[in-house]
């Protein structure tokens, strides 16, 4: 199965399998997390200190008081994986 991987600081996007995910790099469920719950979704090149978990669980902010865009991450977060599947 391939899905959508975009990573929630940098915004790169890679159609992967969770295990070339994986080896790549990627914090991204199945492999890293699981789906439906709010943790990092990172590619192999940016920090956890930028995600929207860390801004809830570290930084101890309300989501109702984040940008739209952090909103908007956790919507999706929300709703995998149907919010990433990728036709093939």
């Amino acid at each position: 199965m391939k899905l959508k991987h975009i990573c929630e600081v940098c915004g790169r996007e890679d159609i992967l399998t969770p295990k070339e995910a994986f080896d790549a790099g990627w914090d991204y469920p199945p492999e890293m997390g699981t789906f439906g719950i709010v943790s990092q979704r990172t590619c192999p090149n940016c920090p956890i200190n930028k995600t929207v978990w860390w801004k809830i669980a570290v930084e101890h902010k309300s989501p109702s008081t984040l940008p739209g865009e952090d909103k908007a991450v956790i919507e999706r977060i929300l709703h995998e994986p149907e919010s990433i599947l990728v036709d093939e």
